[in-house]
């Protein structure tokens, strides 16, 4: 053997960079990930919309033997709870062997996903087609919408109360939806529109009838047989979809990507493909030191507002609630206690090279990127973790094998986004970004790496179950 060379030695002794994590694990590792994925693409194939996420997850973690939380119970190390929000978001929580006043560990992801929702009064009809009016929801590009198959889910509240669940466009023996686009030949003035306004919002129309009721004279008789169809289905009527929540998805399947079926592609990689390892990683924490929590939240896509996403405080009331049955103090629990922020981070693509700078961007297969910062700009409306507590990560996963990268949003004046981060932050907890590089972030149609997820899981769990 040669032996190596000064600057060899020199480099291999003081330069860093990450590298793919096939020359990093053993062969049984990639193995173990690509098996650790089927669940996850089970997981995104029915979890659509953030009510189906905390749906499964709840019914998976009774298998694991959560029960819902109780105001009045005494909990000990190892006890295993959840407490669900408005059906919207849901925590779950393993008890440690130390007392809460020590801090608790979180990982906090989000399990909405940017999508198309249905106005209050949707349905309408324009010569002979009955068409729903929407309103998108989060960062979409509004063209990647159009011409493909789209399904509907959700819940409606009918006049009584009742509740009805929606899911059509899922199965092959179903109707699927679909929002048109201008032909080529006739596209001429809307191809001069640019890229950004060349599907307006008000022209995200979904196309859902064509036939008429009866062939008897008078008008709407498309949307009347729509109605119809939905009042035999589903016992509603076109009142109730004020009293509704109805969002309008991709129903393509998820798919391997790729001739070495490397890479997932599918819907709503941001964020459920950190939702996954994170509440995978809720499970597996069977007697950890310190008590773990495990929060999927909703409305991140729109700012984290309203009462399930974490601006609101349904979260520092669980602690709060975990601290009084210790005889101590919220507040005092937060100050002590850290997050990993899980949510994505754009993954390099090579066609579009021009908006990274690679020394300090993610790359698919290197792992799951810790993110120091997002934010815009100037770091506008980030929390920027510190240097402490990135040591402190950056030590659970280098003593844990887990294959991690660092990242940023882009180049500086790219653009810029944002996540959870700060929220916890302003609750006086130690927070950073951890998650999976994603390509084609925000479209109908993502693209994550199976390392890249098992490497999440494997992170996650690392941070629970370190000492």
């Amino acid at each position: 053997m040669e032996e190596k060379t000064i600057v060899e030695q020199l480099s291999e002794e003081l330069t860093y960079s990450p590298k793919h994590a096939c020359r990093l694990v053993e062969e049984s590792e990639v193995a173990t990930a690509d098996s650790f994925c089927e669940g996850y693409k089970e997981f995104l194939n029915i979890c659509k919309t953030e009510r189906e996420c905390v749906r499964y997850i709840v019914d998976a973690a009774k298998e694991k033997g959560f029960t819902e939380y109780d105001y009045d119970k005494k909990y000990s190390a190892g006890d295993k709870v959840y407490r669900i929000n408005r059906d919207k978001s849901v925590i779950l929580a393993v008890f440690g062997k130390k007392p809460c006043k020590d801090g608790v560990r979180i990982a906090a992801a989000h399990i909405d996903s940017p999508r198309i929702d249905l106005k209050p009064s949707p349905l309408y009809e324009d010569e002979e087609m009955a068409l729903f009016k929407t309103h998108y929801y989060g960062g979409i590009k509004k063209y990647q919408w159009t011409a493909i198959p789209l399904s509907l889910h959700g819940v409606i509240f009918k006049a009584d109360g009742s509740r009805v669940d929606v899911n059509i466009g899922e199965k092959d023996d179903e109707p699927k939806f679909v929002i048109t686009d201008l032909l080529p030949h006739l596209g001429e003035e809307q191809m001069k529109r640019t890229l950004a306004g060349g599907i307006t919002g008000e022209e995200l129309n979904i196309v859902v009838g064509s036939r008429p009721l009866t062939n008897d004279k008078g008008g709407d008789l498309v949307k009347l047989n729509i109605l119809k169809l939905l009042n035999e289905k589903y016992g509603i009527t076109e009142k109730d979809f004020v009293s509704a929540e109805l969002e309008i998805v991709p129903s393509m399947p998820v798919s391997d990507i790729g001739f070495d079926r490397s890479l997932i592609g599918g819907y709503g990689h941001d964020d459920r493909v950190c939702a996954y390892p994170a509440a995978m990683a809720a499970f597996d924490a069977d007697s950890p030191e310190y008590t773990c929590i495990s929060v999927l939240t909703d409305k991140e896509e729109t700012g984290s507002d309203g009462n399930t996403g974490l601006q609101s405080s349904y979260l520092k009331y669980f602690i709060e609630d975990i601290a009084k049955a210790e005889g101590s103090e919220g507040y005092r629990v937060l100050s002590k206690s850290s997050c990993l922020s899980a949510d994505v981070n754009a993954a390099f693509d090579p066609t579009f090279s021009s908006v990274y700078e690679k020394k300090n961007t993610s790359f698919v297969n290197r792992g799951i990127v810790v993110t120091k910062y997002t934010g815009a700009r100037g770091k506008a409306g980030t929390s920027d973790a510190s240097a402490e507590f990135m040591s402190f990560v950056r030590n659970v996963f280098d003593s844990a094998d887990v294959v991690w990268q660092h990242g940023e949003l882009g180049k500086v004046d790219a653009g810029g986004g944002g996540t959870v981060a700060k929220y916890i932050a302003n609750l006086d907890v130690d927070v950073v970004d951890v998650g999976v590089p994603v390509l084609s972030m925000h479209s109908p149609y993502e693209v994550v790496s199976k390392l890249d997820v098992y490497m999440a899981y494997k992170g996650f769990k690392a941070y629970f179950e370190h000492k």
